[in-house]
């Protein structure tokens, strides 16, 4: 199963597709995903239930959400109501730690994403703050990557022994699916997406796509 773990929709303040328009562009260019999860910036969305949508369309569609730390910015998946308590989502200046540790006491997972990239990456850090604890996987494909961020990420999971997955870091609707994570197993929930991130069996996507 292939899912694009990194999307944004008009939820995010930077979005401009609306989830519909993605299940829309998936199926009209036959892009090969089954899914996408919406990790929006510095929030979980309680509110939004795409279970029809995702229905509608035969796709999975999760939920998780993009936070930041002062390495940079982190995905989170499988958030929950403990997580949420954990720590202050809103918060631009989160400790790396503090969410790996609240993602491990509560059934979640916390992945750096675009770590190649100036500024909001975790290679742009490791000289300032060192090598952050607990990190196990890193997004090393992102879809919004430019130069050589994407081979800056790759060098240090292979230098750190990280696993890599895939996201497209999508804000519009035509860049749904430019990378993704392929799973052995079906994944229809975040629990599910969770324990498949724990259990370590997924490759990193880059997905080729017609104009």
């Amino acid at each position: 199963m292939i899912l694009d773990l990194h999307a944004h929709s008009i939820k995010s303040d930077d979005g401009r597709a609306k989830v519909q328009n993605y299940c829309q562009w998936i199926r009209a260019k036959e892009i090969a995903i089954d899914g996408f999860v919406l990790t929006e910036h510095r929030q979980f969305d309680n509110e939004s239930d795409y279970s029809p949508l995702a229905a509608k369309h035969g796709l999975t569609i999760l939920k998780g959400a993009e936070v930041e730390t002062q390495y940079g910015h982190v995905l989170v998946f499988g958030v929950n109501d403990a997580l949420q308590a954990a720590f202050d989502f809103t918060n631009i200046n989160l400790r790396l730690e503090q969410v790996i540790e609240a993602c491990h006491a509560n059934g979640a997972v916390a992945v750096p994403c675009h770590p190649g990239r100036k500024r909001v990456g975790m290679a742009a850090h490791l000289e300032e703050f060192g090598i952050p604890k607990g990190v196990t996987i890193v997004e090393v494909y992102n879809g919004g990557s430019r130069g050589e961020e994407d081979q800056v990420a790759q060098h240090m999971a292979d230098e750190q022994g990280y696993l890599g997955i895939g996201g497209s870091d999508a804000h519009i609707v035509s860049h749904i699916g430019r990378c993704a994570t392929e799973f052995s197993g079906d994944i229809r929930s975040e629990l599910e997406l969770v324990e498949a991130l724990q259990g370590r069996d997924f490759k990193a996507l880059k997905i080729k796509q017609e104009d």
